[in-house]
């Protein structure tokens, strides 16, 4: 096994099965050990009655690693909490936090339901918030008593977010909410140690399968590494970034940024507005087309 994350304690999310198990059983190679946290819900985000974190911990101990199982729903405040407090207690602190959960409940944007929407945002983004609270939390203790943690946190965005994509609004809004999450996390959080990152993953999971051909897609585990290294304390001067994942091409993201400008020194008139804007648009860059178009 690899000494890269030797001695770093590490929380994966939706780590039963996809992408999160890669990034369980990768960190773990490295020398981390694992609170390998699952809902066990299915990709709808029902429950299944399954136990694939208590598999996921097996695996990591075959190959002579820690992990400790987590059931909690990551998107409940005191769940998120204890699910923490667990890691701490179990192996001694926390490092690392990888935010990976989810599902989707695809539909175009006026077929969508509220409770679609209200169950996606949740799982997403409060999913990616309430750990990331309650880890801030504990590491701002640690920093004020002294003993400052080379602290880690991965959050999962997406090209849907980014981009956006046709028949995930709901998914999209989430993951761009995440991505923006992110930048203010690395700044308000770095006084303590931590560095915050996002990466846009590409892989072949039970998310993919069905929405369309994913024959070419990488595999989940092909983005795990990344993960690793972010996790590591050699990553303490990377912070505040989205990198997609795909395949062997990793890519920094360039997001919002401010464009052409024009500054008329006053109040504009409506009338000024359109040829003024049409100048700056044919100025600027043309988006990136939203996938699906």
């Amino acid at each position: 096994m690899s000494t890269l994350l030797a001695g770093r304690v590490a929380i994966v999310t939706g780590a039963g099965r996809g992408i999160g198990r890669a990034h369980a059983l990768e960190l773990a190679r490295h020398g981390a050990a694992v609170v390998v946290n699952d809902y066990g819900v299915s990709l709808a985000g029902e429950g299944t009655g399954e136990t694939p974190a208590e598999e996921v911990v097996a695996e990591i101990e075959a190959l002579g690693g820690r992990a400790v199982a987590n059931g909690a729903d990551v998107a409940d405040f005191a769940e998120a909490e204890a699910m923490v407090r667990q890691a701490i207690d179990t192996f001694g602190g926390l490092d690392i936090l990888v935010n990976n959960a989810g599902f989707v409940r695809d539909r175009m944007l006026v077929n969508t339901s509220e409770e679609e929407w209200d169950a996606v945002i949740r799982v997403h983004l409060k999913g990616h918030f309430a750990p990331l609270r309650h880890a801030g939390a504990y590491w701002r203790a640690e920093s004020k008593e002294g003993r400052q943690r080379a602290a880690r946190v991965i959050n999962t965005s997406s090209g849907a977010g980014l981009q956006g994509s046709v028949g995930q609004a709901t998914y999209s809004a989430a993951k761009a909410g995440i991505a923006g999450l992110t930048l203010v996390a690395a700044q308000e959080m770095g006084r303590y140690g931590v560095t915050v990152n996002a990466i846009a993953p590409v892989a072949k999971t039970r998310m993919t399968e069905g929405a369309f051909d994913t024959s070419a897609m990488a595999l989940p585990e092909d983005n795990s590494p990344i993960v690793a290294w972010l996790a590591s304390e050699e990553a303490a001067d990377v912070t505040g970034r989205v990198i997609e994942i795909d395949g062997s091409t990793i890519t920094v993201e360039d997001g919002w940024r401010h464009g052409p400008a024009r500054d008329a020194g006053r109040r504009w008139e409506a009338a000024e507005v359109g040829p003024a804007l049409r100048e700056l648009l044919a100025e600027a860059p043309t988006p990136e087309p939203v996938y699906g178009a």
